[in-house]
């Protein structure tokens, strides 16, 4: 019998790493007697996306951006491989798709038949999460099957 897919969402923030690492020590640990097959999944913005303006000099700008976003999304996945690698995690898939991470990450759990999605939280704000939009509040209410959104504990001073 084939395990169930468990799918993480990885960027390159502290928070989505926190949420890896939290994935591994709840679900992963030993390895061998994990109940989930793991696909993490890194969703590269567009560049135009980034770009917030126009004119002759867009296009240019727009091709250094999208070489500095290849160049963030390899080194997620590099850093997520040798995590993996570290825990002795041996059958991970790790990609990256280029999309709005909401998208991307709904459409990998359709893809993977995923029985569960893990993300991390930003920890913004109402107003903060109104503007910029929460990629696990969309994922929530959107993927096609649990969501577990990992919050880092607050500091105490």
């Amino acid at each position: 019998m084939e395990k169930p897919v468990m799918v993480v969402g990885l960027d390159e923030s502290e928070h989505s790493f926190y949420a890896l690492e939290w994935t591994f020590q709840h679900f992963f640990s030993p390895p061998e007697n994990s109940p989930f097959k793991l696909v993490i999944v890194n969703a590269k913005p567009s560049p135009s996306s980034v770009v917030g303006f126009a004119g002759p000099s867009a296009a240019e700008v727009v091709t250094y951006v999208d070489r500095d976003l290849k160049m963030i999304a390899a080194r997620v996945l590099e850093k997520a491989k040798e995590i993996c690698t570290s825990k002795s995690i041996k059958d991970a898939i790790c990609e990256s798709v280029d999309g709005d991470p909401r998208n991307v990450l709904c459409d990998a759990v359709d893809k993977y038949h995923a029985s569960v999605l893990v993300v991390g939280s930003h920890g913004y704000g109402a107003i903060k999460r109104a503007v910029l939009g929460s990629v696990s509040d969309y994922c929530a209410h959107h993927a096609h099957c649990s969501v577990m959104i990992v919050k880092r504990p607050k500091m105490k001073h």
